[in-house]
Formats: C-alpha cells, sequence, structure tokens
C-alpha cells in the first residue's frame, strides 16, 4: 500500500486571533474586530485560522463558517476552555456546541484546556486524585464525542489551567485516549520540554500550536516573581526564532514521523490599543514566523522520503 504523501508545510500553515491581541480573558487589552484580523491573515498568505474565543466570530454555525469563508480562509479547530475536573460539572455539552460550529465551518479539530473554573491564567489550584480521575474520564468522553463528528479532540497544556507541566501531560497521555496538541510555548513555561515530547510522542500529537517565548520571562513565571499575564504584556512572546524554543528541531521530529496536521502560528498578544507606534506589531510579527517556519521546514525529511 501506497502511503499518502503529506502536503507540504507551507499549505499547513494557520493563523489565530491571539496573535492579533483576541482573547478570552477579561481586561486582556485592546480587541481588533473580526474584519482586520481575517483580512490580515489572509494578506499574510494563511491558509486557515482557528475560530478565536466566543464572541470574536458569529455563534450561529453556519454564520461563522460564512464569514471564515468571506475572507477565503479554511477553519482549523476551536480553543474550547474548559471545566473537566469538577464531578459536578459535565463538560460535554458546553463541548458539543462547539463542535456543531466545527463541523459547520468544515474544521477538524477540538483544541481542549482543563479550565480552572477561574477567570485569567495566572492563578490554579491543586487537583488531587479524584480531580485527576474525573479530568482523564472526561477527556476520553469527549474523545468519543468528538470521534462520532468527524473530529478529533485534543488537550492543549496551558500555563494556569490544571494541565500545564511535563508531568501533568505525561499524566494524561498515559491515562486518557485524547490526542495532544503540541503548544511549544505553553509547554516550555510550565516546565516541560516540547522537543522531548515531540519526538517521543509523535503518534499522540494531532494539533501544533508553534510559539517561542523568551526563557528568561518564563522562568520568572514559573518562579512566581511574574504573573502569566504580565510576562505577556512585558514581551515573552516573540517571532519564531527570535526566542529559546527549538523549533527546527521540533518541527523535524515531527514532520520525520509523518505529521500531516496543521501549525498554528500563536504569538500571545496584548495590545493598548490600535497596533502602530511603538506597540506589538502582529502583521510583522506574524510575517517573521511564517518565514522561519518555511526556513527550518525545507530542511525537515518527511516520513518515507
Amino acid at each position: 500500500m501506497t502511503t499518502p504523501a503529506i502536503p507540504p508545510v507551507a499549505g499547513r500553515i494557520a493563523g489565530a486571533p491571539i496573535s492579533w491581541g483576541v482573547c478570552e480573558v477579561p481586561g486582556w487589552g485592546h480587541q481588533l474586530d473580526p474584519g482586520t484580523v481575517l483580512r490580515q491573515m489572509r494578506g499574510l498568505g494563511l491558509a486557515a485560522t482557528e475560530f478565536g474565543p466566543d464572541g470574536f466570530l458569529p455563534d450561529d454555525p453556519q454564520a461563522k463558517a460564512a464569514t471564515l469563508a468571506e475572507y477565503g480562509l479554511k477553519a482549523v479547530g476551536q480553543f474550547v476552555p474548559i471545566v473537566l475536573h469538577d464531578p459536578g460539572h459535565d463538560p460535554l455539552p458546553e463541548v458539543e456546541r462547539a463542535m456543531q460550529g466545527l463541523v459547520a465551518a468544515g474544521a477538524s479539530t477540538v483544541v481542549l484546556a482543563a479550565a480552572t473554573g477561574q477567570e485569567g491564567y495566572d492563578e490554579r489550584p491543586a487537583l488531587d486524585e479524584s480531580g485527576w480521575a474525573t479530568l482523564l474520564g472526561n477527556l476520553d468522553r469527549i474523545t468519543a464525542a468528538a470521534s462520532s463528528r468527524g473530529l478529533v479532540a485534543t488537550l492543549h497544556p496551558h500555563v494556569g489551567t490544571m494541565v500545564e507541566s511535563g508531568e501533568e501531560t505525561a499524566r494524561v497521555l498515559g491515562g486518557s485516549r485524547v490526542g495532544l496538541c503540541l503548544d511549544t510555548g505553553h509547554l516550555l513555561i510550565g516546565g516541560g520540554d516540547p522537543v522531548a515530547v515531540a519526538r517521543e510522542h509523535p503518534g499522540r500529537i494531532s494539533h501544533v500550536h508553534l510559539k517561542d517565548v523568551r526563557i528568561d520571562w518564563a522562568r520568572r513565571v514559573q518562579a512566581g516573581e511574574e504573573t502569566y499575564t504580565g510576562a505577556v504584556a512585558g514581551g515573552m512572546y516573540v517571532p519564531l526564532g527570535e526566542g529559546d524554543v527549538d523549533i527546527a528541531a521540533i518541527v523535524s521530529a515531527l514532520e520525520s514521523h509523518g505529521y500531516a496536521g496543521w501549525y498554528v502560528l500563536e504569538q500571545d498578544t496584548i495590545l493598548a490599543g490600535a497596533p502602530g507606534g511603538d506597540g506589538p506589531d502582529p502583521v510583522a510579527d506574524v510575517r517573521a514566523s511564517v518565514e522561519h517556519l518555511l526556513a527550518v521546514a525545507g530542511g525537515a525529511s518527511p516520513a518515507g522520503a
């Protein structure tokens, strides 16, 4: 049997509204309108995008799909922060509502984060054994529900959620069937090793959020010297190739093991106002990340090559 050819990386680069400062956290910063963000994504040559937070795109699934089509963008998936560890809370109905929009737009991936139930990502409670059992069981339930709709469920290790560290990520991989969204920045900030995860668990990685971060800022967050939000505002996230994540090693490991999914460019950004002047320039930053990804992907060897 002939192995299907893996599409070139250039056709698998997607955007995310967070690179334009659009975020679900109250008070995060200036929120750009969808038209500006989607038009700039397409102008940069991105093929697709994730949905962004609730309220960024229309709530109606068909209207959501039509909005993306208007700008010539495919739908990739949606980041869904949801409480998974509380035995008194059923997360499935909320995730199913998100899946309706994903199916309508022809998207492929549900990107779950194990939310704490609190606003923001600056603090999190400890998770006991009962909470872990509930979380892992809910991940398997959601994985089955997504599969029945032709979608792939993934768990996104994320700073300030119940799953942020390398050890917690390993526990999810060992205790559930859910796919992994490898977020190269959040995993590093949480004390994990994204290169090792890419090399050791390529078969479980169904989706990738490519981020680059400055390790000096990450260490301040790890030490409790700075909040996550404060570090983002301070410039912890940078364009690919300008930080301390080994993007080339990660892409090489994934491509050599046959990864055929999306690379979603995410540079978490907080805008004080409309881009311009001395503040962040999302267009310039995303353009730099695209160029770096294409440069390192040129040296990747696809599976079977």
